[in-house]
Order: structure tokens, then sequence, then C-alpha cells
């Protein structure tokens, strides 16, 4: 019987699963190597170290949270159900949820860089045509979201699963009202 080779693409996509059920730290060599049955010699021939095998999986984890997402939003109201989205992703995949959000993100210096390395320009069009709001406010409001989102994804992440989406998505309409209020509020006085 030939022996079965082992790919780089198979050794991350060990790690990746791995984590998505146990969480990364549970992504060891020895873990990914019986997860592939084989020794650990292939594994450390990809990996110069932990440290990278580990970022590519982060990386395998932003694919599979950009493919979730673009699956289950609602293309008719972009803005609520991409978050609505994030809180279920923190709900269905906590470890991928959390491996995706602790990723390090080199070489953002500001919430702007961020914003435009994470977000769907599509949002803020649509933002800005649904309110008649210009893109600016319309991408601070985004932002804004974005970030509450991502606060509440990663409490949603490590609580109790009995607190429900509803009660969830009640903070974030009442967020993105109060956001919306201030937005309102800085064009009339402005």
């Amino acid at each position: 019987m030939p022996k079965q080779r082992i790919t780089k693409e198979m050794v991350v996509e060990a790690a990746f699963e791995i984590a998505r059920k146990e969480g990364i730290e549970r992504a060891t060599v020895k873990a990914i190597a019986e997860r592939l049955g084989c020794s650990v010699q292939p594994i450390y021939s990809y990996c110069r170290n932990m440290d990278g095998l580990r970022a590519d999986a982060a990386q395998r984890a932003r694919q599979f949270v950009r493919e979730y997402v673009a699956e289950r939003a609602d293309k008719t109201d972009l803005f609520r159900s991409m978050g609505h989205t994030y809180v279920r992703l923190a709900r269905e995949e906590p470890h991928i949820f959390r491996l995706y959000l602790f990723e390090e993100r080199k070489d953002i210096t500001s919430l702007e860089e961020l914003y435009r390395s994470e977000t769907d320009p599509r949002v803020a069009m649509e933002i800005s045509e649904k309110l008649g709001v210009s893109i600016e406010e319309a991408k601070g409001l985004h932002m804004n979201m974005l970030i509450y989102t991502i606060g509440v994804g990663t409490i949603f992440s490590v609580i109790s699963p009995s607190v429900s989406e509803e009660e969830i998505f009640e903070k974030q309409e009442e967020a993105y009202k109060a956001f919306l209020k201030s937005a309102a509020e800085g064009k009339n006085n402005g």
C-alpha cells in the first residue's frame, strides 16, 4: 500500500479543524499528526514553528468567516443581517470566531485602516442610500456598529448558550438606534 503524501494544505486544514472543535491551543503537532494518521515529521517539515502554523490556521479561519457571512447575510439588508450573522457565528463557531477575532493584524495603525480591511464597502453604500447620509457618515455608523458587534460577539462566544440570540439582537438594535440618533444630531448641528 503506497504511503499517503502529506501536504501543507492538509496540515493547515487539520490544525483548523482541531481549532474549530477544541480551540487553537489544542492544535499541537502531535494532535495534527494523529488527525492525519502520520508521524510528526511531515508537520515539522511544513512548519518553521507553531506560531507560523497558528497564523496559517487563522488565515483559514478568516476564509471560513468570509464564506460563512457571504452565505448567510441577507443581501437586501446587509447592515443588520451582517451584525446578526456575526453573532450567530460567535454562537455556532465560538473557537473560529475567537481565532478570527484575535488574529494579529499587522500594519493596522488606526480604526479607519481596520474598518477598510474588515468590511464590505457595499454596506456603507447601502447605509448611505437607505438613510440619506453621506458615505463618511455611513462609514462612521457602520464602524460604531462593527465595534459594538465585535464586543457583543466576543461576549456571546464565551457565555452560556442559554442567552438567546433575540436578546443579543435587541441590544444590537438599541445600539443601532443610538448610533443613528447621534449621527442625525451631528448632521443637524453641523
